[in-house]
């Protein structure tokens, strides 16, 4: 796939384009379909950086559980941290892995794929929630 950049005014030779080979990776996402409207990417993108912010908070919220001294039970303590610094670990690969269907969706034109990930983040923090509960009706 090539790329047209822009390269100033039009002229008789080139107008103002220049045709280069697309580097970006991965090849599989943008070696397919179309160049979308930038908006569309860019937005993809954003909703892509959510998704780590989250995973930040998830592995946050794990780490400080324990490291807090908080009045939780200790197994169960441990096992809702355990289960948020898991989520927070597999949340990029989560996010990336629905960048790349959607970035590929947009260039083909096709209809946006179903989100991926929203169950076992949902059930995840469920599990934690119910750990951390359960945990402090011990105490």
């Amino acid at each position: 796939m090539r790329v047209q950049i822009r390269t100033g005014a039009p002229g008789p030779h080139n107008g103002g384009v220049s045709e280069t080979p697309d580097r970006r990776r991965p090849t599989w996402v943008y070696g397919q379909g179309d160049e979308p409207d930038a908006r569309f990417s860019l937005a993809n993108e954003r909703t892509f950086l959510a998704w780590v912010r989250t995973s930040l908070a998830l592995l946050a919220g794990g780490v400080a559980l324990e490291a807090l001294d908080l009045p939780v039970e200790e197994r169960l303590r441990l096992a809702a941290s355990v289960v948020l610094v898991v989520l927070g670990a597999l949340t990029p690969l989560l996010a990336w892995w629905g960048w790349a269907r959607a970035e590929q969706a947009v260039r083909r034109g096709a209809p946006l794929p179903a989100p991926v990930g929203f169950f076992v983040l949902v059930a995840g923090v469920l599990a934690a929630g119910a750990l951390v509960l359960l945990g402090l009706l011990l105490r």
